[in-house]
């Protein structure tokens, strides 16, 4: 089975029963369950409790790790169900305990004003030098050795980046993109894409927070863990096809890391910005906290 058809099958939670869904990681020995795959599976449990009404914004919290090894309970809670607007809060479960915290909201199409910010004029996909498959062989170029956790992560490979730059122990400006999209085509359904888009859109997003300060997601010199989420949806995207993540960071302090983005397709249309807050600790590479 490949990449992309895994994290399909990881989309696609198991029913329970009336509002309460299961859903499973990848086979994997990573220690926590990344981020993005919470978000995706939680929108998607909000979904099947929602008709003929699309997703236009989520918040987030991470509340704590999550265990790979274990199935994941989401249980939705039903807050208002609209004339135009549809509230789910989801609640993900392990243990015993909540993991994860998601509100979406959802609405019937409608037409109103429309305006956006202009896409930037940046180098195109086929120009960047860096891809997911050449980072360990550049860092370790630069004496860096990516943990086992980011070596496998990075070898899953259903979603295919393509950067203008890495950093390696040399400071560089907040302000960053990355090109993105799923390696193989996926299915028709436009939920399907907003999902897979959600689950994207944690990667990467928190390195411009670390940017400033020479220090790469890839070093042992920080724990960056997310901390938050936010992300609307503008416009209805393919997710299988290009898209360019614009992401900035305005500010950091405390341990933690404020950063921003918004996601272009390739004609220049806004199909989504996001925001997140996230740890961003300081420690010894000997330091276990």
């Amino acid at each position: 089975m490949d990449a992309v058809q895994r994290l399909l099958e990881i989309l696609d939670l198991e029913r329970l029963e009336v509002d309460l869904f299961r859903g499973h990681s990848p086979d994997t020995h990573v220690q926590r369950v990344f981020g993005g795959q919470v978000i995706g599976q939680a929108l998607v449990a909000a979904y099947r409790t929602v008709k003929e009404r699309n997703c236009h914004s989520l918040h987030a919290y991470f509340l704590r790790p999550g265990d790979p090894h274990v199935p994941i309970i989401y249980q939705v809670e039903r807050m208002r169900d609209g004339r135009s607007f549809t509230t789910r809060r989801v609640a993900a479960i392990q243990h015993g305990k909540q993991i994860f915290a998601l509100t979406a909201n959802f609405q019937i199409e409608e037409e109103g004003f429309t305006h956006q910010i202009k896409m930037p004029d940046v180098p195109g996909p086929d120009e960047m030098p860096i891809t997911w498959s050449n980072v360990p062989d550049i860092l370790a170029s630069r004496g860096m050795t990516l943990s086992g956790d980011l070596k496998e992560f990075l070898a899953t490979k259903s979603v295919e980046f393509r950067l203008p730059d890495i950093v390696v122990d040399e400071p560089k400006p907040h302000e960053n993109y990355v090109w993105f999209k799923a390696v193989k085509p996926l299915e028709v359904d436009p939920i399907v894409h907003q999902c897979v888009l959600a689950y994207a859109s944690d990667m990467t997003l928190l390195d411009s927070s670390v940017r400033p300060h020479g220090v790469s997601w890839a070093a042992r010199t920080v724990q960056m863990a997310s901390l938050d989420h936010a992300m609307w949806f503008h416009a209805p995207v393919k997710a299988d096809e290009w898209l360019l993540y614009v992401k900035d960071s305005p500010f950091s302090g405390g341990a933690r890391g404020f950063t921003r983005g918004n996601i272009f397709d390739q004609s220049g249309t806004l199909v989504a910005s996001v925001t997140q807050e996230g740890l961003i600790r300081p420690q010894k590479v000997e330091d276990k906290a």
